[in-house]
């Protein structure tokens, strides 16, 4: 058995941060989403998901993750992320590499698309709700 880190590639493979502090790589393919929000890969019950997304274009859904903050770093692009906050809507520009929000537990967010981004995010997926955008 090789003691060689395997090389792996968050486009490709996500990660499950565990409470023990322990790492589980998920393969990503077709049926990813499907099988996540089914309950298949776990409930990620104290445990975070890491990922990689690009976007060409705005989000069509709001998103809230009601048992944790989720980080969400630029790598490349330009997006503004909208938080709904009790005094309206509020805008974090990421405009450049490493430019991070921070999304408050409970906090529905979405995403305008300035310029075709890549996005980091580091998600506590535990009970994550969607809701469409209002055209």
């Amino acid at each position: 058995m090789s003691t060689e880190p395997a090389l792996l590639n968050l486009a490709s493979t996500f990660l499950r941060l565990r409470p023990d502090a322990s790492v589980e790589p998920l393969p990503v393919d077709d049926s990813f989403w499907r099988r996540l929000t089914a309950g298949e890969l776990g409930d990620f019950h104290n445990e975070y998901l890491v990922a990689l997304h690009a976007f060409d274009s705005d989000w069509p859904t709001w998103e809230m993750h009601p048992n944790g903050d989720e980080l969400v770093c630029l790598l490349e692009g330009a997006v503004t992320f909208v938080l709904e906050t009790a005094d309206g809507n509020r805008a974090v520009e990421l405009d450049r590499s490493g430019a991070f929000v921070l999304v408050p537990r409970g906090t529905w967010h979405t995403a305008r698309v300035t310029k075709p981004a890549r996005m980091l995010f580091i998600t506590a997926g535990e009970g994550t709700e969607h809701r469409e955008t209002k055209a």
